[in-house]
């Protein structure tokens, strides 16, 4: 079985910053073995990191910790400490330009949640999901 292992990418409050987590976070899964899990686990990155970038105006961090015996935990930090508006149902998004993104992360991981978290002296939330390994 691997080892624990924790990831922390610090976000630049750009929209590009997507495409890097999204590409970082393949990378990491691959070079731990991981690549069956990469598809799914670069969807719930992209949305948990495009909700901490179009929502907020300050610093954001994308967070990928590795759990024995096969709990991959995707995070994003960012510095508004207001809760995330809760997810509506799938079948309620089919023509929806936006606010699909935890909509997408409820249906495709495990469990999902959020929590109050300060980072660097800043406020903020920190939004997270998991997925086990098959």
């Amino acid at each position: 079985m691997p080892e624990s292992w924790e990831y922390s990418l610090s976000i630049p409050h750009d929209p590009r910053a997507v495409t890097v987590c999204r590409r970082t976070l393949r990378l990491i899964l691959t070079l731990h073995g991981l690549i069956t899990l990469a598809d799914t686990a670069e969807l719930l990155a992209a949305e948990l990191v495009s909700n901490a970038v179009l929502h907020t105006k300050g610093p954001s961090a994308l967070r990928v910790r590795w759990s024995p015996p096969g709990t991959l935990r995707l995070g994003a930090w960012d510095a508004d400490p207001e809760p995330p508006e809760p997810p509506r149902p799938l079948d309620r998004l089919a023509d929806a330009e936006n606010g699909r993104g935890l909509a997408l992360v409820r249906a495709c991981a495990d469990v999902w949640g959020w929590q109050p978290q300060s980072r660097n002296g800043n406020r903020g939330k920190y939004v997270w999901c998991e997925l086990a390994a098959a």
